[in-house]
């Protein structure tokens, strides 16, 4: 953790009482892949790990991260499903152990949606299931509005469906943290009206409410530390902006709204944790829009979900990718 990091933590503590509690590490979690991969993708090479038999009868489910510009390691929990399927992880590109060309031109939805494509051409799977979180959830949703004959289904944690409703649900959960961290937020939309360090805080007092309930724990985050960038900063702030509630990237006016016509509803999962910044009713206002999709909120958890309840989450994973491996689109 860098210095700013641990001073932004502490400063956080003193906004919003009560230490953040570290996550489990469900049993059988494989923190070494089986297998590694660098795929081809447009702009150039990106990481992709593999635990689980990729010959296997099931399908594998492969795990979007989100950001702009987060990485894969928040998914390591679910590798424990890798006795029953694989389980694919990947760093899109400037993420986490991919390439890192940093250039804008690649930084476009249609070229992340693009790296899906590729990696399935590059390990031969068939069909598979495709989960996203937050931004990732982005990705998978404009992939899977294409309706590809390899999507067995879909699972859209926490997605970011449309920047304007994002915001305003932004806007309504900061509204109910304390003052202190109020008034420093909305103080820190304007550069240099505040010390960085105080926004730091302030900002990660809104976090650890309502994107991580837990911290990692020790051997996922000292897997997260040992990766060349566990969060890239020049993508998030290009596409996306300063912080969570502050859109002013590329990403400001994204609406895919309509896409939820699109999608095969009835293999279209949607989730959101108890604390999420992606609002539960909201969530579940998208998955009616989407006819047939199904919603679920995982208790206990934020934005993270496989972070802070991983437990839960895979209760309710375990069930709908059994159903949806031998589903057949008509």
């Amino acid at each position: 953790m860098s210095r700013r990091k641990m001073l932004a933590a502490g400063s956080a503590a003193l906004l919003l009482p009560g230490a953040a509690r570290t996550g489990p590490l469900l049993r059988g979690v494989r923190i070494e892949p089986d297998r590694e991969e660098r795929v081809r993708v447009p702009g150039g090479t990106i990481y992709v790990r593999i635990n689980g038999d990729l010959s296997s009868p099931r399908p594998p489910i492969v795990f979007l991260h989100g950001g702009p510009g987060s990485a894969h390691w928040y998914f390591l929990n679910a590798t424990t499903l890798a006795g029953e399927r694989a389980v694919i992880l990947y760093d899109q590109l400037d993420s986490g152990r991919s390439d890192h060309p940093g250039k804008p031109v690649n930084w476009t939805l249609p070229r992340f949606v693009a790296e899906l494509d590729a990696i399935a051409q590059a390990l031969h799977v068939p069909r598979w299931h495709v989960l996203g979180s937050s931004w990732g959830a982005t990705v998978a949703l404009e992939y899977a509005a294409r309706r590809p004959r390899e999507l067995a289904s879909l699972i859209l944690q926490s997605p970011l469906i449309a920047t304007e409703i994002w915001l305003r649900d932004a806007r309504r959960l900061k509204a109910k943290m304390p003052a202190a961290a109020r008034r420093l937020l909305d103080l820190c939309d304007t550069p240099g009206a505040a010390p960085q360090e105080q926004c730091d805080a302030a900002t990660d007092a809104f976090y650890y409410r309502h994107v991580h309930r837990a911290d990692p724990a020790p051997a996922i985050a000292a897997y997260r530390d040992s990766l060349p960038r566990s969060f890239s900063a020049d993508i998030y702030n290009h596409m996306w902006g300063r912080a969570e509630f502050t859109a002013t990237g590329t990403l400001k006016d994204y609406d895919g709204r309509g896409l939820l016509r699109r999608i095969d509803g009835a293999r279209t999962l949607f989730v959101a944790g108890e604390h999420d910044e992606a609002v539960p009713s909201t969530i579940a206002a998208f998955a009616r829009a989407a006819k047939g999709a199904q919603f679920r909120e995982i208790a206990d958890a934020a934005h993270t979900i496989m972070n802070d309840n991983p437990e839960g989450y895979l209760a309710i994973l375990r069930p709908w990718l059994a159903e949806h491996d031998r589903f057949v689109s008509t």
